[in-house]
C-alpha cells in the first residue's frame, strides 16, 4: 500500500503524530516559545525547516503502525534516533547541560554549535529511511490472513509432520 492510498484514519493519525512532534521537539528547544524557560541563542532560520520536516516524517512513521491489510515487519528505531538527533539539533547550543558540561560554555558554541546543521541533517536522513523501511514493508510482507496458510506444526516445532488428529 502506498501513502496515495492510505485511509482517512492513517492520515489522522499522521496528523497527530505531526502535532505531537513539532510539540515534542519545538517546546523543550524553545523553537516555540513558553514561558518554561528562555533560550540563551536565538532560533536559527535552518531551525526551522528541520524541524518542520521532522514532524512531518515522524507523523508518517507514526501513522505506518495503524493497522491495515497489509502489515509492516519493519520496526523503526531509526525514527526515534532521528527524533532525539532534531531535538539536539534545533536545540540551542548552551542550554544542554551535558554539551556544556562536556565542552564548557566556549565549546559549545564553538565546537558544538557548528555539528548541529550536520545534526539535523543526519537526523532527517534517519527519518527518512525509517519511513522507507517501514513503507517497503507493507509492499513487501504481504501476509495471507487464511488459516490454512499456516502449516501445522510438529510437537517438535517442524511444519507439516504433525501427527493426524
Amino acid at each position: 500500500m502506498t501513502i496515495a492510498h492510505w485511509p482517512r484514519r492513517r492520515w489522522l493519525v499522521a496528523l497527530f503524530g505531526m502535532v505531537a512532534a513539532l510539540l515534542a521537539v519545538g517546546i523543550p528547544t524553545d523553537v516555540v516559545p513558553t514561558s518554561l524557560y528562555q533560550r540563551m541563542t536565538p532560533v536559527l532560520w535552518w531551525n526551522y525547516p528541520i524541524w518542520a520536516v521532522t514532524a512531518v516524517l515522524s507523523g508518517l512513521i507514526v501513522a505506518t503502525y495503524v493497522r491495515t491489510d497489509a502489515p509492516s515487519a519493519a520496526s523503526s528505531r531509526a525514527g526515534v534516533g532521528g527524533n532525539v538527533l532534531s531535538l539536539l539539533a534545533v536545540g540551542c547550543p548552551i542550554c544542554n547541560k551535558l554539551v556544556v558540561m562536556a565542552l564548557g560554555t566556549t565549546g559549545a558554541l564553538t565546537l558544538w554549535a557548528p555539528l548541529q546543521p550536520v545534526l539535523g541533517v543526519v537526523s532527517l536522513g534517519l527519518l527518512s529511511w525509517a519511513l522507507w523501511r517501514r513503507l517497503r514493508g507493507e509492499r513487501v510482507c504481504r501476509v495471507s490472513s487464511s488459516p490454512s496458510a499456516v502449516p501445522a506444526l510438529s510437537p517438535a516445532g517442524h511444519p507439516d509432520t504433525a501427527p493426524s488428529p
